[in-house]
């Protein structure tokens, strides 16, 4: 956690969409699979959550990449004063590098796109085309999947691509699903161009656009469902683009990989469903689902 002055600030939540480490998943690669969330999620609280300035959110992510680097070395927390810092993290994950060999340069890859993130969110940027965004996802996302394959033991090119097109596809699902909270946060993911194409502007939903906040008209509520209309299409193109990969992964991490790409596309339904309208409210996925998802994973 970074710190801050005064008080500590309130626990963090996390909502996940996906299971992670389920009890589909390998029991032997469990504890890797749980190291390697626990690395990623601490990594992004740093650069996300709590009151810390973006200078503070930076040397707490360059101080977590010493520790990376120091643990890939094969030292423990204990011998390795930044990597001492986080021991329930950098404990787990000295263990899993030691015992499934895996790639460095992966893990440094998430660091990256989290160290972006506080660029971005410090400089109010923003994308501007769907292909910088999707840069920015071949480091945020498709590592993680990367990962996965390699401790699953499948490294074909052809795997590896789809895994890619999944990663990214539940990154930006996650990205059409959060605007009501990233846009007002000051992190906007939608890309430049379609926007400008649509005539959405995403200033009327950031708190930093009026004072007080001028309320969207119709018209800008209109061009907002649009944009993320557009958006959920191409997040749903890409997770079809991805989806045989289930096929091609063994055993139980094959029906987790189902469970997970058809909780993605629940998600994406729930988007339509609402037409698109998720700038007022964050469809997630409930108790009720599962049946559904279920289903469907069985039948892939």
């Amino acid at each position: 956690m970074s710190s801050t002055a005064g008080p500590d600030p309130a626990p963090i939540e996390h909502y996940e969409n996906f299971p992670v480490a389920s009890w589909l998943c390998p029991p032997h690669l469990r504890a890797p699979i749980a190291a390697i969330y626990h690395f990623a999620r601490t990594a992004d609280d740093l650069a996300d959550e709590g009151l810390a300035s973006p200078e503070q959110r930076l040397a707490d992510l360059a101080a977590y990449r010493r520790a990376l680097h120091q643990v890939c070395q094969g030292l423990m927390p204990a011998q390795a004063s930044d990597a001492d810092r986080w021991p329930q993290v950098f404990g787990p994950l000295a263990r899993a590098i030691a015992e499934f060999a895996l790639p460095a340069h992966l893990l440094h890859a998430l660091l990256d796109a989290f160290e972006h993130d506080v660029h971005m969110t410090q400089t109010g940027g923003e994308y501007p085309d769907m292909a910088a965004l999707l840069a920015y996802c071949t480091k945020s996302a498709n590592p993680v999947g990367r990962l996965l394959l390699h401790l699953y033991g499948v490294q074909d090119a052809r795997s590896l691509q789809l895994s890619d097109a999944i990663c990214t596809a539940l990154q930006l699902i996650n990205f059409w699903q959060d605007p009501s909270r990233d846009l007002p946060r000051g992190r906007n993911y939608f890309p430049g161009d379609a926007c400008a194409s649509i005539g959405f502007d995403a200033r009327l939903w950031t708190q930093q656009a009026t004072t007080p906040p001028q309320l969207p008209t119709p018209k800008a509520s209109a061009s907002a469902n649009a944009i993320v209309r557009l958006c959920a299409a191409d997040a749903r193109a890409r997770m079809d683009q991805g989806q045989a990969l289930v096929r091609r992964i063994p055993g139980r991490a094959g029906w987790e990989l189902r469970l997970v790409v058809q909780g993605g596309l629940r998600v994406l339904d729930k988007i339509e469903a609402l037409g698109g309208a998720v700038l007022h409210t964050r469809p997630r996925l409930r108790w009720w689902d599962a049946p559904h998802i279920a289903w469907r994973a069985l039948c892939m």
